[in-house]
């Protein structure tokens, strides 16, 4: 299977309810998923995402659930080109 990366904008409740340390729980638990995720001064959550393409697919759709106390209202995603992360990490917010 090829590799694939995507840039997400995550918005909504998602910022103070654990949003970032779920999905980068759920990166470590998806094999091959690398990247990062931060917080954005306007309230939403930014990532970038990369692996193979089914791992991918499957971040895509924990970022639609959010973590327990988090209410998404969108997540727009992007294609963008792989970056080579060696993991997937928490960012400080910008």
């Amino acid at each position: 299977m090829s590799d694939r990366a995507v840039h997400i904008f995550i918005s909504g409740r998602v910022q103070g309810v654990w949003y970032r340390a779920w999905l980068a729980g759920k990166a470590g638990s998806c094999m091959g998923a690398k990247g990062w995720v931060r917080n954005l001064s306007d309230g939403r959550v930014e990532a970038h995402v990369e692996g193979p393409s089914d791992v991918v697919k499957t971040m895509i759709d924990l970022c639609y659930q959010g973590s327990p106390l988090s209410r998404v209202d969108e997540v727009v995603v992007t294609n963008v080109e792989i970056q080579n992360f060696e993991k997937f990490e928490v960012r400080e917010t910008v």
